[in-house]
């Protein structure tokens, strides 16, 4: 058996083009010439040849024909849900299917066939492709129905009251941060605040949250006051960590806040460290009434390292009160989340570890605080933890350094055109559940509010030097505290031949 060349075709030009034939034998060779039918072919051609390409053909037809045709449900999918977007509110039982150009337009509590479209980014998936993202097991998963979105009025001024502080408050950080009352980085949250009153708000006291680096609005939602966040950022003792912290790192053991985390995917483990420990003491130490859940935010950036997937294979292995939410704002200071990941549907990892993976407009509370609920009761009840990622955009650069050049002007507009808080607004009145007035008095308010904490936190005093050695040595004696008892640094004589200080 050899590889020779033969002549392929002649073009009209008398330039000849040569292939590569196998062949048994030079023999063979004239044998196939004889064969051929269509001399001007770039191929040989016989009977048996051309009858069998036509049955391949029409079987390709057949086959294409009945992918067009309308599938049965499938009963194992019977617990798929998707919600539609709604065209400004109101979220009733007739919704709107008009299709939507965000992303994250609709979710699932299973896979289903979802488009997505995005600019300059179109994909179609498959009812197969998703079904056969699922694990097994997550198919038996029972969550709960919700057909009434409405919320009650004392629910709805809450959850608007709580937005609009995250909003006036990050405004005003801007200010202070330019005016030089801040140093660092800092980074605002504005446009994503349907995800943190989304689900915060449906938290008990004992609830644990864990942020990232953008986490004052997580910590006034938990009910850190505004004084203490506002404090923290002018790096004041009266500050929720006493001026340590810092923009990135909030904490407040009293409202289980445990933590902004400066460098994506820090915080998981010491999510799931919590989520842990609320069942050891469920199920081990026998405190029956221990039902509490951990909320994990994240980035987009943050599902492409390997504390997620450690702890996601953790979290379903051990079925821990956890719930994972993606606050995926599209963007990674300059880099598109489409660029940045080989599937940008983070949500499918979720049933890859045998959890729920759910997809969610993260522009629309009402869609986010329905979500919410189904994932915090199944915590609560024992079922196990669910990936739910909100799909947002934030309104400011990645932080106040940031001049935020990168991202296309037209796409802003038309994300800032989607503004959470419009939205829930206009739902609010449309559906009589507050008049303009009422929520004209909470913006009134929550100014007061702000401004409060401004003045609080200028007129707070600033931390001693002694208080830089707190909480670095467990037992600071012979490093920062001398035999005496007094602190080394305020000995004039303890930087004598090094530094002044």
């Amino acid at each position: 058996m050899q590889f020779t060349p033969i002549q392929l075709y002649k073009s009209s030009t008398d330039q000849v083009s040569f292939g590569v034939e196998l062949v048994d034998s030079p023999t063979s060779q004239s044998s196939i010439a004889q064969r051929r039918l269509f001399p001007d072919l770039p191929f040989s051609f016989s009977p048996p040849l051309f009858f069998i390409v036509f049955i391949f053909i029409l079987y390709l037809f057949h086959f294409s024909f009945q992918n067009l045709q309308p599938t049965q449900p499938n009963p194992t999918m019977a617990l798929t849900r998707t919600i539609h977007p709604h065209s400004l509110p109101p979220l009733t039982s007739s919704r709107s299917t008009k299709p939507s150009l965000f992303l994250g337009s609709t979710r699932s509590l299973l896979p289903t066939p979802t488009p997505i479209h995005s600019r300059n980014h179109t994909r179609s998936i498959s009812s197969a492709q998703r079904r056969s993202a699922v694990a097994a097991n997550v198919s038996d998963v029972k969550l709960k129905s919700t057909s009434d979105l409405l919320v009650t009025k004392e629910e709805g001024l809450e959850v608007y009251e709580d937005m609009i502080l995250g909003r006036v408050f990050e405004d005003m950080c801007a200010q202070m941060y330019y005016r030089g009352k801040m140093f660092g980085f800092v980074h605002l949250y504005n446009g994503q605040e349907a995800v943190s009153s989304g689900f915060i708000k449906l938290l008990k006291k004992e609830d644990s949250v864990v942020s990232t680096y953008r986490d004052h609005v997580h910590a006034l939602s938990k009910g850190v006051p505004a004084r203490a966040v506002m404090s923290e950022l002018f790096g004041k003792t009266t500050g929720c960590c006493r001026g340590q912290g810092g923009s990135m790192h909030m904490f407040s053991a009293e409202h289980n806040v445990l933590g902004g985390f400066a460098f994506i995917g820090e915080g998981i483990p010491v999510a799931t460290g919590a989520a842990f420990t609320s069942k050891y003491k469920r199920e081990v130490l026998k405190e029956a009434d221990c039902d509490h859940v951990t909320l994990a935010f994240f980035g987009d950036g943050t599902a492409n390292n390997g504390q997620f997937f450690e702890c996601l294979n953790m979290a379903a292995l051990w079925k821990l009160p956890i719930i994972f939410v993606v606050e995926n704002n599209l963007w990674a200071i300059g880099m598109s989340h489409l660029r940045a990941t080989s599937d940008p549907e983070i949500w499918k990892k979720g049933p890859a570890f045998g959890m729920p993976g759910v997809h969610v407009d993260g522009m629309d509370v009402l869609k986010v605080r329905e979500v919410a609920k189904e994932a915090i009761g199944r915590a609560r009840r024992g079922e196990g933890p669910t990936l739910v990622e909100c799909e947002t955009y934030r309104f400011r650069g990645h932080s106040l350094a940031d001049p935020d050049e990168l991202r296309d002007p037209d796409e802003k507009a038309r994300y800032a055109a989607r503004d959470p808080i419009t939205q829930f607004k206009k739902y609010l009145i449309e559906n009589k559940l507050a008049s303009e007035a009422e929520l004209k008095a909470i913006e009134k308010k929550i100014d007061e509010v702000v401004e409060d904490a401004v003045e609080f936190a200028d007129e707070s005093p600033a931390p001693s030097r002694s208080q830089l050695l707190e909480n670095v040595f467990a037992d600071p004696r012979g490093f920062g505290i001398g035999p005496d008892g007094s602190y080394r640094c305020e000995d004039p004589k303890f930087t004598e031949g090094t530094a002044q200080v």
